[in-house]
């Protein structure tokens, strides 16, 4: 079967993405962000199974691609909030289809 030009094309573009939203976390994390602004403790309730280390992780690597905003604000101690930017906003959509595919195929049994 022979690629085309534009099928190598979209494989590129998908493998990029997902560079960015690698590993076990991250569509998670980005999911939190999506409900709006998170602080770090806020998201490791909400993720009861994530390592501290994990998440510090999953967080730097989101801020690096610049999907995440990470906004300190100078309290007695420090609070440190991440949002989303737009970039990370476009991927809402994203989010939302993996949602609808969960819903309607996780658990359920292909009749073959």
């Amino acid at each position: 079967m022979d690629v085309s030009k534009e099928d190598e094309l979209c494989l590129i573009s998908i493998l990029e993405a997902l560079e960015v939203v690698r590993g076990k976390w991250s569509i998670l994390v980005l999911t939190l962000l999506s409900l709006g602004p998170q602080r770090f403790n806020q998201m490791r309730r909400q993720l009861p199974n994530i390592s501290i280390k994990s998440l510090t992780d999953v967080l730097r690597h989101l801020e690096q691609h610049e999907v995440i905003n990470r906004q300190v604000f100078p309290t007695g101690p420090v609070t440190v909030e991440y949002s989303l930017t737009e970039k990370g906003k476009a991927y809402i959509p994203v989010l939302r289809e993996m949602r609808i595919w969960g819903d309607n195929w996780v658990g359920k049994s292909e009749a073959h």
